[in-house]
Order: structure tokens, then sequence, then C-alpha cells
């Protein structure tokens, strides 16, 4: 809300109006506390000479009743106070003492900114050159350090050259030995190796023979195990445990007849269940694939040799 030119003029001269009231009663009731003060007392002796008897006689009477006193004067009506007219610049308001209170405040802040930015610069400067004269120092120490280790490198390169001069003769004799034993090895290294190929081969051979004949064997047992109808039931349970998980969804019409693809480990839990064929519509074919994952684990083969991973299921529920 925006304070207003004339607003601000209403309300000093209000107070103005205000204050001089209160000083106005203030006089008053100290003008009237001094005026009904009662004046002092002056003390007067008034005497008459009389006869003797005349003083008995008057005993005998009654003394005469005292005068009343006079009434008070009524107080006048106090003055009525003048209107005091503003003079000066008006006094700033609550506002502007607090905007120049938070302008001195920041004054303040802004100077103490300043100097501690200030030692902050020399502070630093001072640290930038400690540390230039410790690199100086360092870079010194360091070329003296690789002075050192040139001479030594140099005097190592000497003794260097002299030891391979001599390793180079050990080396070309012990090179000669060497090639007549790795010749010598290489030969019954050729014999060994010949042998453990044609004992390695006789094993491979031997034992695909055997897998052979297992797999002949299991294949048979299978073809068997088929041909009695243990395969087909088997399927059997499988299609009736996921048609008892079947939840029928409004949808579904009589005579509903998909082909359902599954895929299973050897345990049978479900890994894949998707429909391939279906009469039905999408509620139907998501509700026959949920079917199958909660119908997992799905019944063990009879026989280990009938089980298959990926398996084909017929869905007629009706």
């Amino acid at each position: 809300m925006i304070e207003r030119a004339s607003d601000r003029w209403v309300s000093i001269t209000l107070s103005v109006l205000l204050h001089g009231t209160l000083v106005a009663a203030l006089a008053y009731g100290f003008w009237t506390y001094r005026q009904s003060r009662p004046p002092t007392p002056t003390l007067a002796i008034e005497a008459t000479v009389v006869d003797s008897r005349t003083v008995n006689g008057a005993a005998l009477k009654e003394p005469p009743a005292p005068e009343p006193p006079a009434p008070e004067p009524t107080p006048a009506p106090p003055p009525e106070p003048e209107p005091v007219e503003p003079t000066g610049p008006p006094e700033p308001t609550p506002e502007e003492l607090a905007q120049r209170e938070q302008a001195l405040k920041e004054q303040a802040q802004k100077e103490q900114a300043q100097k501690e930015q200030a030692q902050k610069e020399q502070a630093e400067k001072e640290q930038a050159d400690k540390e230039a004269a410790e690199k100086q120092r360092q870079l010194d120490e360091q070329k003296q350090q690789e002075d050192v280790q040139r001479q030594a490198e140099e005097k190592r390169q000497a003794t260097q050259k002299q030891r391979e001069a001599q390793e180079k003769a050990d080396a070309e004799r012990k090179a000669l030995e060497a090639r007549k034993r790795a010749e010598e090895q290489r030969v019954a290294e050729e014999k060994r190796t010949e042998a453990a190929q044609r004992e390695t081969e006789d094993k491979s051979r031997a034992e695909s023979e055997a897998e052979l004949r297992n797999s002949l064997a299991a294949e048979e047992r299978a073809n068997q195990l088929r041909s009695s109808g243990a395969l087909v039931s088997w399927q059997s349970q499988i299609t009736s445990r996921i048609q008892h998980a079947w939840l029928r969804p409004p949808s579904a019409r009589p005579g509903i007849q998909c082909l359902l693809r599954i895929t299973q480990t050897p345990g049978g839990t479900v890994t894949s269940a998707r429909i391939e064929s279906c009469n039905g519509d999408q509620a139907v074919r998501e509700s026959i694939e949920a079917a199958a994952y909660r119908a997992s684990p799905l019944p063990p083969p009879p026989d280990p040799s009938l089980f298959e991973r990926d398996l084909e299921v017929t869905f007629r529920p009706d």
C-alpha cells in the first residue's frame, strides 16, 4: 500500500493538535489548582471597653450566630487552544527511518567487506610471494640433485658398458648351449605331444561312441514312451493345470480354442507364455497367458527323457 503525501500531512497535523490539547489541559489544571487555594488568614483583634455590670448581664445572653462564609467564585472556562501550525520539515516516517538505518547498515557492511577483501588480497600476495620463494628454493635443490644424479648416471653407464660386454660374451656362450638343449627338448616334446594327442583322440572317440549309444538308447526309450501314451498323458496334465488356473473373462464366448506356446525350465517353471492363434478377443488371450504363469511350476514328465523345453498346448476350456 503506497502512502500519499497528503495522508502524511494529515497524520502530522492530528499529532500536533493532540499534543497541543494535552499541553492546554495540563496548563488549565495547574491554573485551576492555583486559583482554588484559600487566602492566608490575617489575624485581627478587635476590643471594646465595657462596664463590669454590662459584662455580667451580657454573660447571661446567648452569643450571636456567626456570619455564613462568602460563596467561592465560579472558575472561568479554560481558553480554547489555538491550532498549532506545523513548522519546519515533516518528521520522517518509520519506513524512512528503517530505510536510513538499512542504508547505514549496508554501508557499514560494504566497508567491512572492502576491508576484509583488502586483508584477503594482502594475505594472498604474501602467500604467493612465500610460495614463489619456496618454489625457487625447490628448483635450486632439484638442479643440484640433478647434477649429482647425472654424474652418478655417467659413472653407472660406464660400469654398465663393461658389464654388458662381459655379459654379452657369456650370453652367446649360454645361448649356444641353450639352443642345443632346446632342440633336444623340442624333439622330446614332439614325441610326448604325439603320444598325448593319440591318447586324446582315442579317448574322444570312445566317449563319442558311448554318447552316441546313450543317445540312441534314450531316443529309443523316448519313442517307446511316446508310443505308449506317456507324452500325451503328461501334456494333458499340463493342459488341465492351466485350465484350472484360468479365470474366465466376461467377454469369453463358448467354443474358445487357442494355441498356447509355453517355455519352461527343467523344474517346470514357466518363463514364457504366448498365444499363437486364438478365436477369442484380447481379454481372453491375456487371461490364458496369465493362467499359464499361475499354473507354474508345471507337472514333471513321468520320464526325464520326455521333457521338452518348448511346448504347444491347445486350450479348449468348453
